[in-house]
């Protein structure tokens, strides 16, 4: 069965061990970045950092709110990144926890369709071309242990698992948040194996934290390649 992270945003306090964490497991360099008048460091996601946990000064029903959202890869069920790569050399799923793993290869593909493909502006290039981005910590799930950002977390806002079960979880503490506001949700669930508790508005989190707010819409060369598909599996029958 497939795996699934839940990030209870509620219950986050960007302590930002998740982003330490996956920089430390990866044996990732640090950025090098200034003061911006905020805590939220480094800006940006690039290709030595996989994850960044958003932070955002929001008026809500007349009182000041700190948002917080650590942002990652969603590993989406159906990854548009993987079909228009179309290469399982560059970017392929793992058959048994579901995670989207980009390779060396990337850099054979096109970065910016790639990077265009994705409804959340995840994927980040290497001055080489090579793209980046987090692998669902594989070579520890693989061995019966969590992400390391899942391990590291201190108020328990992430937690891993079979799909199936998190999926359950979510949804019971969606129950027990609504009771207080009205507006949380679940963020893409049907859709995604990151799965985001938010009591808001999404968009009031992250420009992307949703990908009905991302300008998304398919890249032409995903078209082609959804056209062609059968014209190719029909050939390689004949042949």
């Amino acid at each position: 069965m497939s795996k699934s992270f839940f990030v209870d945003t509620t219950i986050c306090t960007a302590c930002r061990g998740c982003q330490v964490a996956c920089k430390q497991w990866h044996d990732l360099p640090a950025e090098k970045t200034t003061n911006r008048g905020t805590y939220e460091n480094p800006a940006d996601l690039s290709f030595i950092t996989y994850k960044v946990v958003r932070m955002r000064e929001q008026v809500i029903g007349g009182k000041l709110n700190w948002l917080f959202f650590p942002e990652q890869c969603r590993h989406c069920i159906e990854a548009p990144c993987l079909e228009t790569a179309g290469d399982p050399g560059a970017i392929y799923r793992d058959n048994k926890t579901g995670a989207i793993i980009f390779t060396a290869n990337t850099k054979r593909l096109n970065a910016a369709e790639i990077t265009e493909a994705c409804p959340y502006n995840i994927p980040r290039k290497a001055s080489d071309g090579t793209l980046a981005k987090c692998d669902m910590c594989l070579d520890r799930v693989e061995n019966g242990l969590v992400p390391a950002c899942v391990k590291t977390c201190p108020t328990g806002a992430m937690q891993f698992g079979d799909r199936d079960e998190i999926l359950a979880l979510a949804k019971k503490r969606l129950g027990e948040v609504k009771k207080a506001n009205s507006k949380a949700m679940l963020i893409d669930e049907d859709t995604v194996n990151v799965i985001y508790l938010v009591a808001y508005e999404p968009k009031l989190y992250c420009k992307n934290a949703m990908a009905l707010n991302a300008d998304f819409s398919i890249t032409r060369q995903m078209a082609l390649k959804r056209m062609i598909r059968p014209l190719t599996n029909l050939t390689s029958r004949l042949l």
